[in-house]
């Protein structure tokens, strides 16, 4: 048997939260449902985040409540501060994550801080987050490119990643937010963040915008990550990074590391179905 590769399913926050119809809560609920059956061992569900701003995310309390919770299945929440981590933590969400910036621009449009101010919101809640006995993930966005600032030094990612492992993430996920990433550049961002965290603690997060994300995942696969998140049916892009729409498809990622030889232990049949659910949630058909 192959080794394992272990594919985080992002679609119902990550994916959903840029689309322009607001999907009612039963359709997030039973995609969430659909995706318990397919073998993934995390699925981020919610981000409690203010709904001013990403108002698709507003119900992810509702969603929580609603979905039918697998053994095995751990159920993860985005929490930009404290009162998001209060909501996860009714909500009983199984794992948090934070997301920081490597890039001063983006960092100031996504979360109006610059990056140093936004690792110090974020020590708080890490910290209360870790007492509690929560699994936390980082994420840190524009890894290789910003929409705002352009090119970034792989240091800043370092940089960034370090900090995320000071305050007590368990996990790293190293986004190309707007799917600019080259593998060249890529493997040179790897090569900065490994200085500083360990291989077991990162994951790779590619967007497929400039159609490079599995060549990404083939560099990032050469220096040891066992950890990718992906979205099925393709969905995805940030509100605050124009053009990032577009999450490397789930169904993609899977048939790729199934024909390199790994395991990942979804059953294609049911990812299948739900990239076609996802789809239809996008235009409307339920």
């Amino acid at each position: 048997m192959g080794e394992t590769v272990e594919i985080v399913e992002v679609g119902p926050r990550d994916g959903l939260q840029n689309e322009a119809r607001l999907i009612p809560t039963d359709e997030k609920i039973a995609l969430v449902d659909l995706l318990s059956c397919a073998g993934f061992r995390r699925i981020e569900v919610a981000s409690f985040v203010s709904p001013k701003w990403v108002p698709q995310m507003a119900d992810g309390a509702e969603v929580l409540a609603g979905i039918r919770r697998t053994d095995g299945v751990r159920y993860m929440a985005l929490t930009p501060n404290m009162r998001g981590l209060e909501g996860a933590r009714a909500a009983k969400a199984d794992e948090i994550a934070v997301f920081a910036s490597a890039s001063e621009g983006f960092s100031k449009a996504n979360l109006n801080a610059s990056v140093i101010e936004s690792l110090g919101r974020f020590d708080g809640v890490v910290r209360a987050a870790t007492a509690d006995g929560l699994t936390v993930r980082g994420y840190i966005s524009c890894v290789t490119d910003c929409p705002f600032d352009g090119p970034v030094p792989p240091s800043q990612v370092a940089v960034v990643a370090s900090a995320l492992e000071a305050m007590g993430c368990n996990e790293i996920s190293l986004g190309d937010t707007i799917g600019r990433g080259t593998p060249e550049a890529v493997d040179a961002m790897l090569e900065a963040v490994l200085n500083v965290a360990e291989m077991d603690m990162l994951a790779g997060h590619f967007h497929d915008t400039s159609g490079r994300a599995l060549d990404n995942v083939d560099v990032a696969l050469a220096r040891g990550v066992r950890i990718f998140d992906s979205a099925v049916g393709g969905l995805g892009g940030c509100p605050y990074a124009p053009g990032a729409a577009g999450n490397l498809a789930t169904e993609a990622l899977d048939a790729h590391l199934t024909t390199l030889g790994y395991v990942t232990g979804l059953n294609r049949a049911v990812v299948a179905k739900a990239g076609r659910m996802a789809r239809e949630m996008r235009h409307g058909g339920g």
